[in-house]
């Protein structure tokens, strides 16, 4: 594969101004590649040099025992920036979102409500329904993540009639929200439905693998963001760049009984805290650049939106996550560009025929996203047709 030189600020200077033609810059880049702008999500990250020294020196013991004081650290940190009682490590937030949703609907039948397009109902590979019994209750959501309180309310099985329904027993909200383009649900929002699940009886769980995502943008603590919430899981190696892990939050009689689930699932780690101790730097180090993550993303998508054939939703842009339509007629597909972005070292993620993913992390620059404006105008313009390239 072709690598992106480190000298791309440099040369996107020199050779993007009126004496250098667009292709020969293109060109050119293209022979001096030296590495890779991975776009394809903010899961690509790699640990940096303060984590990898944290993780050799971390203080680690037993956690399936309760020992590791590495661990023990940051569910610490977690629980009180989440501002619940307890939390626990997991390995993935797939895990982390399973293990919330068997605590709250640990009889078998249950039904959860949540979003059609959520991560949950999507992506994590029907778990809840294979390995809980818990029956999914998908309600429409709206293209800014939200799923209308009324139709919430519908939703709710009456109790009455237990003899045909299973018993709605949680409600899932995610936030931000990945598939409408990270859109972060408000605080009056989620209170609402906080406030829905106590009238009703229901707990409420938030997959909030970036919240910390949407706290920055909204410029709210997350605790305020959760507090409605019974439990909310959080992912540490995405938006924050951890290598491993995410970390789910609620009551001590929660996490009491989320524990014996993750063993049973098989998430029971030893010496754990080698991974806990590059998650503790990303909460430190990490957090604060969420803001310029987003910056980054506005400015692509503004970027995206000048070349022609391509059509970005600018609002919708909200956190680090930019969604962008290549428009008929322009001769190309979303997997051919793709591929043309990978002879110069760019890696995007076709969404469909037609749309491409991009995901902005701390491992991108401000020159990144500039060098990679340049690549796909120069593709779109480039390009004949179907079998063609630039």
């Amino acid at each position: 594969m072709h690598r992106v030189s480190i000298y791309t600020h440099d040369v996107a200077t020199q050779f993007t101004s009126h004496l250098f033609p667009l292709y020969i810059f293109c060109d050119i880049t293209r022979q001096m590649v030296t590495r890779t702008i991975d776009l394809r999500s903010d899961t690509v990250t790699k640990p940096t040099e303060t984590m990898r020294l944290a993780m050799a020196k971390a203080e680690v013991d037993d956690d399936v025992l309760v020992y590791d004081p590495t661990a023990r650290q940051l569910e610490k940190e977690m629980a009180r920036v989440t501002g619940k009682e307890a939390a626990l490590f997991v390995p993935s937030g797939t895990m982390g979102n399973l293990i919330s949703v068997l605590v709250h609907c640990e009889i078998r039948g249950s039904e959860v409500i949540l979003g059609d397009n959520s991560h949950i109902h999507i992506y994590e590979n029907g778990g809840i329904s294979t390995l809980g019994g818990v029956h999914p209750r998908p309600v429409k959501n709206n293209d800014d993540g939200t799923i209308d309180i009324g139709l919430i309310e519908s939703s709710i099985r009456n109790p009455d009639f237990e003899i045909c329904y299973p018993k709605t027993r949680l409600i899932c909200l995610e936030n931000s929200h990945a598939n409408t383009g990270g859109r972060c649900l408000s605080v009056e929002y989620t209170d609402q439905v906080g406030e829905l699940a106590k009238k009703h009886g229901l707990k409420l769980h938030i997959d909030g693998a970036r919240i910390f995502n949407a706290s920055a943008a909204l410029k709210v603590p997350v605790d305020r963001l959760v507090r409605a919430a019974d439990s909310v899981s959080v992912c540490l190696s995405k938006g924050l760049g951890a290598p491993v892990g995410s970390v789910i939050v609620g009551t001590e009689a929660f996490i009491a009984r989320a524990r014996i689930l993750r063993k049973t699932l098989g998430g029971g780690m030893r010496q754990v805290g080698v991974l806990c101790a590059a998650a503790l730097v990303a909460l430190q180090e990490n957090v604060p650049k969420l803001v310029t993550d987003h910056k980054n993303a506005k400015t692509l998508a503004e970027g995206l939106n000048k070349i022609k054939g391509l059509s970005v939703d600018i609002a919708s842009v909200e956190t680090n996550i930019v969604y962008f339509e290549i428009l008929k007629g322009s001769h190309i597909t979303a997997l051919k560009l793709g591929k043309i972005m990978e002879e110069h070292g760019i890696l995007l993620m076709p969404d469909s025929s037609s749309r491409v993913r991009i995901v902005i992390h701390h491992q991108v620059s401000a020159s990144d996203v500039q060098y990679t404006l340049s690549c796909i105008k120069q593709a779109m313009t480039g390009v004949t047709d179907e079998n063609g390239g630039s």
